[in-house]
């Protein structure tokens, strides 16, 4: 295999690891509160919670920048390393407090995987297509998600929760090996690379990107807000409007299986149709099938609503990723990518707050689909104030 096949596999591998986290705090919680493990409690969760959470959004910031300047190769390495570094370390923790920190310095590095792991794709990507390979990568994420309920389930009662970590951590001893060797640097940054005065965070709002700088900002936060509400409180949610317990959690598998179809299917559209077209019509089906989940459904056309709904959450979210790829040049992509997916970590803590404060409340249903398919109503908005005009990456790389 060509040094150049190579960036797909690897990079989806690194994805992946953002699917382990999104899932594995809430395998272990349950472990944690029902043990009383370093007293831990509904308060000590969120703030754990919140701080890996915190950490990936200056990851994202941090790192995405970096690689404009130390090049894509380098700066995966980087995070992969670090990120499995303290998720290893994570399973021997001997407080929450240690425990949040070192969620949060794995935050870090795994906030840098994503963005660094899709500007290699993009930039190895033939031209004409648009998010196809983007999508495919970013099925890693929900791959990741899925395998790691399952190895919750199966893990857990045997070994205990800090297994989780230890598993995690693992792949790494793996993954590393192979990037150091077959990796390759993108040809991209190489070219760039040569060019004097580059200023990637500044460059991001230069008039000709400010607009879609802002409008891709909005839209990721939008994005994130609703695929970790969605994926945080959904079984509660159902379980207020009267779904028992099993039902409630598979509706959660149903959520993300849709979300892998809905990841395929948007790359072949979008391959074929403008980013902007597919990206608004994406948010706008998350707003209907979120909408619909407002009612109570029969049990069958339930689960295709739900399924429908993952097919639009979340790939609507990477089609941003993808559209992001798409309008800068080498010279700020990954800075781009980094910035928008941070300020979409904003969103993904908002998330889980407002569906958290609805729960409260009591108002978590319906009221919480109708929050969310507000917010998925306004990132279709937000994304259709993006330029109509071809992108400049288009036309330099």
């Amino acid at each position: 295999m060509a040094r150049g096949g190579w960036v797909r596999p690897l990079c989806w591998s690194a994805v992946l690891l953002d699917g382990f986290d999104l899932v594995v705090l809430g395998t272990i919680t349950p472990v944690l509160l029902s043990d009383k493990v370093w007293g831990y409690s509904p308060a000590t969760a969120a703030a754990v919670s919140t701080a890996g959470l915190v950490g990936m959004m200056l990851g994202a910031l941090t790192i995405g920048t970096v690689t404009d300047l130390i090049g894509r190769r380098r700066a995966l390495l980087v995070a992969v390393t670090g990120f499995s570094f303290f998720t290893l370390l994570c399973a021997f923790a001997t407080s929450a407090g240690t425990f949040g920190v070192l969620r949060f310095l794995a935050g870090l590095g795994l906030g840098g995987c994503l963005p660094t792991a899709i500007t290699l794709v993009t930039e190895y990507s033939p031209k004409g297509r648009n998010g196809g390979p983007t999508t495919l990568v970013m099925t890693g994420y929900h791959v990741g998600a899925v395998l790691t309920a399952l190895l919750g389930i199966l893990v857990i009662p045997s070994l205990g929760w800090r297994a989780m970590f230890v598993i995690g951590a693992a792949p790494a001893l793996v993954l590393v090996p192979l990037m150091l060797k077959y990796l390759p640097e993108s040809p991209s940054f190489s070219r760039e690379a040569a060019s004097q005065g580059i200023e990637p965070v500044k460059s991001l709002l230069r008039p000709e990107f400010r607009r879609p700088t802002l409008a891709f900002w909005v839209t990721s936060f939008m994005g994130l807000l609703l695929v970790y509400g969605l994926n945080t409180w959904l079984p509660q949610i159902m379980r207020e409007a009267g779904y028992p317990l099993g039902a409630a959690l598979s509706l959660l598998l149903v959520l993300n299986l849709g979300a892998i179809a809905g990841l395929l299917l948007a790359g072949r559209i979008a391959d074929k149709v403008a980013l902007r077209p597919v990206s608004i019509g994406w948010f706008a089906g998350a707003t209907i099938t979120l909408a619909l989940l407002s009612i109570r459904l029969p049990s069958v056309i339930l689960y295709v609503v739900v399924l429908l709904a993952g097919v639009f959450v979340f790939a609507a979210q990477v089609l941003v990723y993808a559209y992001v790829g798409r309008m800068y040049p080498a010279a700020n992509r990954a800075t781009s990518l980094g910035w928008t997916a941070g300020v979409g970590r904003l969103g993904a803590i908002a998330g889980p707050i407002l569906g958290g404060a609805l729960l409260s409340a009591g108002l978590a249903f319906p009221w919480g689909f109708y929050a969310f398919a507000l917010v998925g109503g306004l990132a279709a908005i937000s994304v259709s104030v993006v330029e109509r005009r071809a992108a400049v990456a288009v036309r330099s790389d």
